[in-house]
C-alpha cells in the first residue's frame, strides 16, 4: 500500500478531533444539536487550518444515519455508516466539491446549479461545496446568486475561501462567515506530538517548536514539515536537524547579537555575521529570530516574571536580556529589526546588508548623544542657560524697567552673577551660521517637537520679529536689556493688538504657566562649583554632553588632589565625558581627579540658573502688574494679563 502524508492520514473525521477552531466547532455543533440550520456557509481563513476539513465534517453530519441506520442530524457522526464513508472517500454522489480556480466561468456554474432541481439520490441533503470562491467571475457570481439565496429545503451551500475580500458582498449577505484562525504555535506543537505518539516516532521538544513556528498558524504546513523531518532525519527528529533543514539560525547567535548590542560591541556584532555567512545561514531568518526575541523581551519588560512558559529553555535566557536592555532601546531594535528585513533584498550581498542593518541599531542607541556642530553648541552654551525656566515660543516685546538693578538683584539672590552685555552682545546669532543647511535642519526639527512650554533664546525671537517691528530695539540701551517681556503665542487666531503702547500678538487664553523650577538647597561647594562651570561654559571649554554633566552635577567634597561629583541621571555618567570635564578643569586651574557618582543632587549649576530665572520671572510680573498705565487699562476697560505671556529678557 502506498504511503498517506500525515496531512491526510490524521484529517480530522469529526468535530471532537478538531484542533484550534473551537469557536467555529461549538456553533455548528449547536446549531445542528438545535436544528437551526442556515441554507449557505462561508469558511474563511488562511491555508491549511481546516476549511474543507469543516465543510465535509458538516456534510456528515447532515447526511449521518448512524451505525443502525436510524440516526438523523447529529453534531457527532458516527463514521462507519455508507454516507459518513463514503464523503470521507470522496465518492458520495450527494456532496460535490467545485475548485472554483480551475472551474470558474459562468458555465461550469450554471453546469453546477442544474444538479440542484434533482432532490438527493443517496443521502439526506444536497451539499454544494466550492472552494476558492473568490476566483469566480463576476458572471458566475451572477448566476449562482438566486439559488443561493432560496435553495431547496434539501440544498446547502459551503463556500471556501482564503481571501474574502473578493467576494461580492451580495454573496457575503446570504451566507453565515465563519472566520478560522491561524492555529497558535503551542496548539500545533502539542497536535505533532500526539500524531508522533501514534507514530511512534521519538522528537525532541527544541524540534517541534522550531516546526510549530515555522508552520506560521497552518496545521497543514506543519504536518508536511513534519513529513520532510521524518525523511530528513531519517525517522528521528531532533533540534538541530530541524534547524539545519529549514535553515535556521540557531539561538545561541541570536542572543549572542543582542547581548553584543546591548552592550555596543561593534566588533562582535561584525564577527557574528561572518560566522553567520560561513555557516550559511539565512540573514533574513536572523532578523525574524531577533525580532520575535525582542517582542517576548518586551512583554517580559512589562508582564510579570511568571507569565512565560517554565518549560521554555529560552525563557531564563530573555529574561537575562530584558533586564539588561531599556525598555525604550528594545522597541528601537525591533522596529529596526522588521524594517532591515527590506533592505536585504535591495543590496547585492544580504550578508552585507545584515552586518549594515545591526551596525545601524548600534548607530542610533538611544542613549548615544547625538553629534551636534560645535558652533551650535557653542551658540546654545550663550544664549541660554539648560536650566532656564522654558518660554513659550512666540514675540518678545521689551517693556522698559522702571527699577533699574531689578534682574541683577535677582540673580544675586540665587547665587547667580549678572551677566554683562557685553556677553549677551557677543551671543547674537550670525547669519553665516545659521545659513548652514545642517543647522537649518536642527532648528526645523526643534521647531517641529517643540511645544507650548519649549526653550527659546532671546536673541532667536528678536530674529523672528516682522521687519516693521524693528524699531523697537534699534535703539535699546545695553543698559537696559535685562527688562521684562510681554510674550504671545505665535499661533494665535487673533488679529495684532496693542498692549500698553505696544504691538503683540494676541496670546491663546489657555497658554499654560511656566514650569517651576527645581527646588534649590545652597551649599558653600555648590557656589564654589558654580562659578568653576561658569567659567568653563563661558570660555568655551567644554560642549555637548561634558557640559551637561558639569551643568546637572553637584560638587560633594575637594579632598586634596580629587574632587567628588554627583549626578542623578545615568546616562551622563559616560568614561569619555568624565575625561574630557577633568581636562578641561585642569586646564582652567585645578588640578584635580574627577570622581563621579550617582544619587540625588540638591545644588548644581542647572538649579541655581533656575532659582535665578524663575526670580527673574516673578520681578518682572510685578513689575507688570504694578504699572500704573496696566493698572488702569484693567479697571478701566477690563483688561487682562494673559497667564505665561510675561517672560523676562
Amino acid at each position: 500500500m502506498s504511503y498517506l502524508v500525515l496531512a491526510r492520514k490524521y484529517r480530522p473525521r469529526n468535530f471532537a478531533e478538531m484542533v484550534g477552531q473551537g469557536h467555529v466547532v461549538q456553533a455548528l455543533s449547536n446549531a445542528l444539536s438545535s436544528g437551526r440550520l442556515h441554507h449557505a456557509y462561508l469558511f474563511t481563513g488562511t491555508r491549511g487550518v481546516g476549511k474543507t476539513t469543516v465543510a465535509r465534517i458538516l456534510a456528515k453530519s447532515l447526511n449521518c444515519v448512524g451505525a443502525d441506520g436510524q440516526g438523523g442530524i447529529t453534531a457527532t457522526p458516527c463514521g462507519v455508516c455508507q454516507a459518513c464513508v463514503d464523503i470521507d472517500s470522496g465518492r458520495f454522489v450527494d456532496y460535490t466539491e467545485l475548485d472554483a480556480a480551475s472551474n470558474r466561468s459562468v458555465d461550469e456554474m450554471q453546469s453546477l446549479l442544474e444538479q440542484s432541481v434533482y432532490k438527493p439520490v443517496q443521502g439526506r441533503f444536497k451539499v454544494f461545496m466550492i472552494d476558492e470562491v473568490h476566483m469566480l467571475t463576476g458572471h458566475a457570481f451572477n448566476a449562482m446568486l438566486k439559488t443561493l439565496e432560496e435553495p431547496p429545503d434539501y440544498l446547502k451551500f459551503v463556500l471556501a475561501t482564503t481571501d474574502p475580500q473578493k467576494v461580492p458582498v451580495t454573496v457575503l449577505s446570504r451566507c453565515l462567515q465563519f472566520s478560522l484562525r491561524p492555529m497558535a504555535p503551542q496548539t500545533v506543537r502539542e497536535h505533532l506530538q500526539t500524531v508522533l505518539a501514534a507514530e511512534h516516532i521519538n522528537s525532541d521538544a527544541g524540534a517541534l517548536r522550531l516546526l510549530a513556528r515555522a508552520a506560521r498558524g497552518s496545521m497543514r504546513d506543519a504536518l508536511s514539515l513534519t513529513d520532510q523531518a521524518i525523511a530528513f532525519g531519517a525517522g528521528r527528529i531532533e533540534e538541530a536537524m530541524v534547524r539545519q533543514m529549514l535553515g535556521s539560525v540557531d539561538q545561541s547567535y541570536v542572543f549572542q547579537l543582542l547581548d553584543a548590542l546591548a552592550q555596543g560591541d561593534g566588533a562582535a556584532v561584525c564577527g557574528l555575521c561572518e560566522v553567520l555567512r560561513a555557516h550559511g545561514l539565512s540573514a533574513a531568518a536572523a532578523l525574524e529570530d531577533m525580532a520575535s526575541v525582542l517582542q517576548r523581551m518586551a512583554v517580559y519588560q512589562v508582564a510579570a516574571p511568571g507569565t512565560d512558559e517554565d518549560s521554555d529553555p529560552d525563557a531564563a535566557r530573555i529574561a537575562q536580556l530584558a533586564a539588561l536592555l531599556p525598555a525604550d532601546e528594545t522597541q528601537l531594535l525591533y522596529s529596526l529589526c522588521l524594517h532591515g528585513r527590506a533592505d536585504l533584498g535591495l543590496a547585492p550581498d544580504e550578508y552585507a546588508a545584515l552586518t549594515m542593518v545591526l551596525l545601524r541599531l548600534l548607530a542610533f542607541k538611544p542613549a548615544t548623544a547625538r553629534a551636534v556642530p560645535a558652533a551650535l553648541q557653542e551658540k546654545k552654551s550663550l544664549n541660554s542657560s539648560p536650566g532656564a525656566a522654558p518660554t513659550p515660543p512666540g514675540r518678545h516685546v521689551p517693556v522698559r524697567d522702571s527699577a533699574p538693578g531689578v534682574d541683577a538683584a535677582a540673580a544675586n539672590q540665587a547665587g547667580t552673577p549678572h551677566t554683562a552685555p557685553a556677553a549677551r552682545a557677543a551671543a547674537a546669532p550670525d547669519p553665516a551660521h545659521d545659513a548652514d543647511p545642517v543647522v537649518q535642519e536642527m532648528n526645523l526639527e526643534r521647531d517641529k517637537h517643540a511645544g507650548p512650554q519649549a526653550a527659546w533664546p532671546a536673541e532667536e525671537a528678536l530674529e523672528a520679529l516682522p521687519a516693521g517691528d524693528a524699531h523697537l530695539f534699534a535703539d535699546m540701551p545695553a543698559a537696559e536689556a535685562d527688562a521684562a517681556t510681554v510674550t504671545a503665542a505665535p499661533h494665535a487666531p487673533a488679529p495684532p493688538t496693542r498692549l500698553i503702547g505696544i504691538p503683540v500678538r494676541s496670546a491663546s487664553p489657555a497658554a499654560p504657566e511656566p514650569a517651576a523650577a527645581a527646588p534649590l538647597v545652597p551649599t558653600e561647594e555648590g557656589a564654589f562649583w558654580f562659578g568653576v562651570v561658569q567659567a568653563l561654559v563661558d570660555s568655551g571649554s567644554v560642549n555637548a554632553m561634558v557640559r551637561e554633566l558639569a551643568l546637572q552635577s553637584q560638587l560633594m567634597a575637594r579632598d586634596e588632589g580629587q574632587w567628588l561629583l554627583r549626578v542623578e541621571r545615568e546616562s551622563l555618567n559616560q568614561a569619555s565625558s568624565r575625561e574630557r570635564l577633568t581636562a578641561a578643569v585642569r586646564a582652567a586651574g585645578y588640578p584635580v581627579d574627577l570622581v563621579v557618582e550617582i544619587g540625588r543632587v540638591s545644588d548644581c549649576p542647572v538649579r541655581r540658573s533656575q532659582a535665578a530665572s524663575q526670580n527673574r520671572l516673578d520681578a518682572a510680573r510685578r513689575l507688570i502688574e504694578s504699572d500704573p498705565f496696566v493698572q488702569r487699562m484693567v479697571q478701566e476697560f477690563g483688561a487682562k494679563i494673559v497667564p505665561g505671556s510675561i517672560q523676562p529678557l
